[in-house]
């Protein structure tokens, strides 16, 4: 019922497809009850074809028509009426289950965009592109070949039930009897056909989530020697796959020719009964009344074929569903500003990770003045890169405030939040298209060409841009796979410079660079910092020594806090990670 909502923008289109294929499916019946005027002709064809019909037989223009042309002349007739309703019930069908299609993946893809940060930890990208590609085709199935089955046979299967009602309904009565059993068996397939797609579903989506891994990470697999291992795992996948679409298939096949076998049972009864008890009926009346009984097996098959197809439609429908009834991320703040000033204040901040019982950070406060840098320091897993995308809102915090320029993050519009702050990570993300695209990228899309060339040259990526084959129309590949781990840091640098936010979070931003790009892009930043409040979280310690606070973190803690200068006197633990790096260089 759901899905159908979705047919609602089309419900034109859909009329007319059903009156296509009500014209459709009327013409069934028709063509087998011409038989009884070509079987009665035999005897006379030059009989005329209005003759049981008192009305007409008396009009001296339809007197004439002799059963020799009538009945030639409708079955030409009945066809082009035919191909008129099939044209008609086909092509507006189409567009109606195209255009549902279309608007149920857009919707998907449209609410993964809103989906919080916690939904992406849980969920493997193959699973949710499978959603998009396979579960949406299923759909496809349902709303086109199962619709157009369900309607047009539904219609046909009607249809020829009322004319053999009005020829002899003792005998159509007989056909009644086996209603139940068929009923029965349909219900119980569709319930099988249901479990068996949910699980060809997940096993798609198995195949995906391997695929796409090992497409991306092809290096690793490569250099390690993972091939026969990836080999294995997407063989085990997709056997598991085949093997789950083949137990649909036996169903199918087991069911389809069982019912068979009870509805030609049921004909063969019939066929003994017109016999049996033709009465006074002519040759045409009961070969018309067989015929007619025949032409009832295949729209009834057909239609209990098409079972399996909507249950798998059904079933992908409630995949497409039970991701589009998500909680989107929260948004319920109201505040926007134009500009902040960038003074971050945190005050008492603890946070566990969704659907976890560990806590990440502990009662962590510091405050952050406009233009001051403030640096996160400590070993891996302590917590640094958590707080950082406490910040803008990729996570809520459970206790504790964070403020941006007094007011709480909460408070603001996600959107004018994070249009505030700029964020470069050690994982650097570039889209397939051009260098220019990729600096100037979302909000910022549409950026004066000169002031791109500023950002990329204050984050010292003018001189490979340049040297590139189409310059700043280059195409970095997928991932920015042609250019090297410094070359993509560095675009992500130059985009966090061309957003120009009052704020600005570089979690490793630097780890990727060689020394001498590290030097000028230290420079660079030393610019840009001027002004902005700046996080930056840094396992080079060389990297931090000008900044205004330095926290060191261990364990979600926050153990010590100073200047470079001050932490280095107290002798602690900033002091030991400091001659840790510095151990081997004469400066140490």
């Amino acid at each position: 019922m759901r899905l159908l909502r979705y047919v609602a923008p089309y419900s034109g289109a859909f009329a007319i497809s059903l009156l296509g294929f009500l014209i459709f499916a009327s013409t069934q019946p028709m063509l087998g009850y011409i038989l009884k005027f070509f079987v009665d002709g035999l005897n006379n064809p030059d009989a005329s074809f209005f003759a049981q019909v008192p009305y007409l037989r008396e009009q001296p223009w339809l007197a004439g028509l002799k059963l020799l042309q009538a009945v030639p002349l409708l079955i030409v007739l009945i066809a082009l009426l035919q191909g008129i309703g099939s044209f008609l019930g086909n092509y507006f069908l189409a567009r109606v289950s195209l255009g549902l299609v279309h608007d149920l993946r857009v919707a998907l893809f449209n609410n993964m965009l809103t989906l919080p940060n916690r939904y992406f930890d849980s969920h493997n990208s193959g699973h949710l592109i499978s959603r998009i590609t396979y579960n949406v085709t299923m759909v496809t199935g349902a709303a086109t070949d199962a619709i157009k089955v369900v309607v047009r046979e539904g219609m046909t299967v009607i249809f020829l039930f009322a004319t053999l009602l009005w020829m002899n309904w003792k005998l159509t009565l007989v056909m009644v009897a086996i209603l139940p059993v068929i009923g029965l068996m349909v219900t119980s397939a569709s319930k099988k056909f249901r479990r068996q797609s949910k699980k060809i579903q997940v096993a798609m989506g198995d195949v995906t989530h391997v695929a796409s891994e090992t497409i991306q990470g092809y290096r690793v697999v490569r250099s390690f020697g993972g091939e026969a291992y990836e080999q294995a795992r997407f063989l085990e996948a997709s056997l598991d796959n085949t093997g789950k679409q083949l137990r649909m298939v036996k169903t199918n096949a087991v069911y389809t020719p069982t019912l068979q076998l009870v509805i030609y049972s049921a004909m063969a009864v019939l066929m003994f009964l017109v016999l049996y008890m033709r009465g006074d009926a002519s040759a045409g009346d009961l070969v018309a009344y067989i015929t007619l009984a025949g032409l009832l097996p295949k729209p009834i098959r057909q239609l209990s074929e098409v079972s399996s197809t909507i249950q798998k439609g059904v079933s992908g429908a409630e995949s497409i569903f039970e991701q589009l009834d998500e909680t989107p991320e929260v948004d319920n703040g109201m505040l926007e500003r134009e500009r902040v000033a960038g003074r971050l204040e945190i005050d008492g901040l603890n946070f566990i990770y969704p659907g976890t019982d560990k806590r990440v950070l502990h009662d962590i406060s510091f405050t952050a003045e406009p233009g001051q840098m403030v640096a996160l320091v400590g070993r891996s897993g302590s917590g640094k890169s958590t707080l950082a995308n406490l910040i803008p809102r990729f996570y809520l915090h459970d206790q504790g405030r964070i403020l941006l320029d007094g007011a709480k993050i909460e408070d603001y519009k996600l959107r004018n939040l994070r249009r505030h702050i700029a964020l470069v990570t050690q994982q650097v993300t570039l889209f397939n298209d051009t260098v220019a695209n990729n600096i100037a990228y979302g909000d910022l899309a549409g950026a004066p060409m000169e002031e791109i060339r500023r950002a990329a040259r204050a984050a010292y990526a003018d001189e490979f841009i340049e040297q590139m084959p189409q310059g700043y129309q280059t195409l970095v590949g997928e991932n920015g796979v042609l250019l090297s781990g410094g070359q993509r840091q560095r675009l992500a640098i130059a985009r966090a410079l061309l957003k120009n936010a009052p704020v600005l979070i570089l979690d490793e931003a630097t780890s990727a660079l060689d020394t001498e790009s590290e030097r000028h892009i230290q420079g660079a930043l030393d610019r840009v910092m001027t002004g902005r409040t700046t996080l930056v979280i840094a396992h080079r310690l060389s990297t931090i020594e000008k900044a205004d606070l330095i926290l060191v973190m261990e364990h979600g803690h926050i153990v010590e806090r100073g200047t470079h200068v001050e932490l280095l006197a107290a002798n602690g633990a900033y002091a030991r990670l400091h001659e840790t790096q510095f151990k081997d260089s004469d400066e140490a």
